[in-house]
């Protein structure tokens, strides 16, 4: 699913950014990495679901999940949560002690940000925050500790990137937010939506540029930071923020942003 990819693309960044000159990434991170997105955006969903039970009833889109059908219980997405979160944790304890405490620190923000919606409008930001830590990540599990001229700035822009395409994705549901009270960026932005991801995009490559030359990459990784300015062009230009499919055609679009970026690394790396 495109989430999963959304997860999992700024891990594949920083763990080819900390490869060294003319070296491949890590394949044997990148896969490790790989289980443990899937298994960390399952928990995600789990838990937003466990969250969003009652207004999961409420929106045609969601009414479908087991939870907010009455398929499953509380007490069974309680246990398979467990299991995710076992799971993932048989992944974490693969890394370094440094990588350990850094994976174990985003749990918070895994557990709060579903309740965020509840409280402000930018809810989008948090999640952000949380669905980029594997920036910090995937180069503490390469070299043992974060080198932040590179992973702060390439963690923004992973920040900046999400704002951009879960904006779009909250105009889906907009009409049903309103009804059913909760908050979103799409519903704080309206009609001057385009001119804020405008903004988010300029920073998002303002700060690849950044980590880019803190970790000395070459030609074809800033091809790529320009490849990736025009998709973000395209897709904000062409956005229509009141229809819903064409909102989820420009998300799911996003998988190609980060695979972008990934391609570049590497090449620039060779």
């Amino acid at each position: 699913p495109s989430g999963t990819w959304l997860l999992y693309l700024p891990c594949t960044w920083s763990i080819g950014l900390a490869a060294e000159p003319g070296c491949l990434p890590d394949g044997h991170m990148l896969a490790l990495f790989g289980i443990g997105a899937v298994l960390m955006r399952g928990a995600g969903c789990t838990i937003n679901d466990m969250w969003d039970r009652d207004y999961d009833k409420q929106v045609a889109r969601t009414a479908s999940r087991p939870l907010a059908a009455g398929d499953i219980s509380t007490f069974q997405s309680f246990v398979f949560l467990g299991g995710q979160l076992s799971l993932a944790l048989c992944v974490l304890l693969c890394l370094n002690y440094y990588s350990i405490a850094l994976g174990a620190a985003s749990l918070s923000l895994v557990i709060t940000y579903p309740l965020m919606k509840r409280v402000t409008y930018w809810p989008q930001l948090v999640l952000g925050l949380t669905f980029n830590w594997g920036a910090l990540l995937g180069w503490s599990a390469i070299k043992g500790s974060c080198e932040w001229s590179v992973c702060l700035p390439l963690y923004l822009a992973g920040v900046m990137w999400t704002l951009v395409y879960d904006t779009i994705y909250a105009h889906q549901d907009k009409r049903d937010d309103i009804i059913i009270g909760v908050k979103s960026t799409a519903l704080q932005f309206k009609e001057d939506t385009k001119q804020w991801l405008s903004g988010f995009s300029l920073a998002m490559l303002l700060s690849l540029c950044m980590a880019g030359m803190n970790c000395n990459q070459t030609f074809p990784y800033y091809s790529a930071v320009a490849a990736i300015g025009a998709h973000l062009a395209h897709q904000i230009y062409t956005l229509d923020i009141d229809k819903p499919e064409d909102c989820w055609k420009k998300f799911a679009s996003n998988r190609t942003v980060g695979l972008l970026l990934f391609v570049g690394i590497v090449l620039g790396n060779l």
